[in-house]
């Protein structure tokens, strides 16, 4: 049995897996993951803000610190869009290093690929599956590891909060500029699909997990519960609706939402219920599930340090 975690290092959100390899499967022992919004600044400046970048290396300080608690072995730390963009990025990354976080930047090919690894980890894969995993930087559509089986858009619900702001609550004509434009995108970028057809979508990442969680009303977020869960086209287009045309401090108080999320499941429920309109699916299955456990579970095979 050997300990290992994996950390992603996203726009918006950092998280961190600590599981034991038991032959070839992952028994969980500690999940953590906080909103610090990394590349909130990143569209206006080309660069983290001071604010965020120093959030971020007090998450990972914490990181290092659990790892070294619990006895981890071996660990990768990947980070995306985020970092794969802005200018400071090696200032980030050196001093992620003296918090003893030592971080790769990862590709979008690999991003989408770790993500498909991922979800077959939580929900069994299938052909015919289509996964969607919406980020704060980018969004990844992918159907299998093979080459020209993903699509990565740099389009994700931070992106287009900065691009095409939104009022509080936003205005009629705000929604349409925003869903005009994430239905353009992926549609634009998914003609790599054609006119295949698919069987299945599977969400995975913040925005779908939510949704999975506001329709159950949870209370206390719990991954049994959400691997798995579905959602009809009808309850992402009714969720979408219902979103836009709150607050933020409404939906904060939704059972189910993350605080530091009310804000971004706008875009990320109007991306959501595009993807289920340019393909035409009835609905969609969500993942827990998805780029950490990818990571994770390659570990050994594609790098990792030791901790």
């Amino acid at each position: 049995m050997t300990r290992l975690a994996a950390i992603d290092i996203g726009t918006n959100t950092l998280r961190m897996l600590v599981a034991d390899r038991v032959g070839k499967r992952f028994r969980p022992v500690a999940r953590h993951r906080a909103i610090v919004g990394l590349g909130r600044r990143l569209r206006e400046t080309g660069r983290i803000g001071k604010e965020e970048l120093s959030d971020a290396l007090g998450v990972l300080r914490k990181f290092r610190r659990e790892m070294d608690g619990l006895g981890v072995a071996t660990y990768r730390a990947c980070g995306t869009a985020c970092l794969r963009e802005a200018s400071n990025r090696d200032a980030f990354l050196a001093a992620a290093a003296d918090e003893g976080v030592d971080v790769e930047v990862i590709g979008p090919a690999e991003e989408a690929w770790r993500t498909w690894e991922g979800i077959r980890t939580g929900i069994a894969g299938r052909p015919g599956d289509l996964a969607m995993d919406i980020g704060g930087g980018s969004t990844e559509f992918t159907c299998g590891p093979g080459e020209g089986e993903s699509v990565s858009i740099p389009m994700g619900v931070v992106v287009i909060s900065t691009l095409l702001p939104l009022s509080d609550p936003p205005e009629e004509w705000e929604v349409r500029a925003v869903s005009y434009f994430a239905t353009r995108r992926i549609e634009d970028c998914t003609r790599v699909f054609g006119r295949r057809r698919f069987r299945r979508l599977v969400g995975t990442a913040g925005t779908f997990t939510t949704l999975a969680a506001l329709e159950k009303r949870m209370t206390r977020y719990d991954p049994a519960r959400i691997n798995g869960a579905t959602l009809s086209a009808a309850a992402v287009r009714r969720w979408a609706e219902r979103l836009c045309g709150m607050t933020d401090a409404q939906r904060l108080r939704l059972p189910g939402m993350e605080k530091g999320r009310e804000r971004y499941i706008v875009p990320g429920a109007l991306m959501a219920r595009a993807a289920v309109e340019r393909f035409g699916v009835k609905g969609l299955t969500v993942s827990d599930a998805g780029l950490l456990e990818g990571i994770l579970a390659g570990i050994g095979k594609n790098g990792g340090k030791r901790a």
